[in-house]
């Protein structure tokens, strides 16, 4: 696997997000490739669709899998969805949940992201 330098931080600006993975920090961003994988991946046409169907907030685990691993991808990490599958993250499942919130958020929403509330 490909491993960010120490001094790489993500760029909220280019819609990357910071998350540990099996205890290393990664830089995630749904890059336009990594968008285009995800179009696939859904058998939607367009980024709209792509959109509506995360905004409904029905996601399966292996959604998730597909996403984080387009976002490790896009951010330069070697992964693949089968990586991710076998990865582990401090807090579980909703770790997990909140990083593709946090992911999709800075992908669709922008820098503003920060702020997404937190649906606990």
């Amino acid at each position: 696997m490909l491993r960010p330098r120490p001094s790489a931080r993500a760029n909220r600006h280019r819609g990357e997000i910071e998350a540990v993975i099996d205890g290393e920090r990664r830089i995630l961003c749904l890059t336009l490739g990594a968008l285009a994988e995800l179009e696939a991946a859904f058998a939607v046409d367009d980024l709209t669709g792509l959109a509506t169907r995360f905004s409904a907030g029905r996601l399966k685990a292996s959604d998730m899998v597909r996403i984080i691993g387009a976002g490790l991808r896009g951010g330069g990490n070697l992964f693949s969805d089968e990586d991710v599958a076998a990865s582990g993250i401090e807090g579980g499942i909703a770790a997990y949940a909140a990083l593709v919130r946090d992911l999709l958020s800075a992908t669709f929403l922008g820098e503003g992201a920060d702020a997404a509330p937190d649906p606990r």
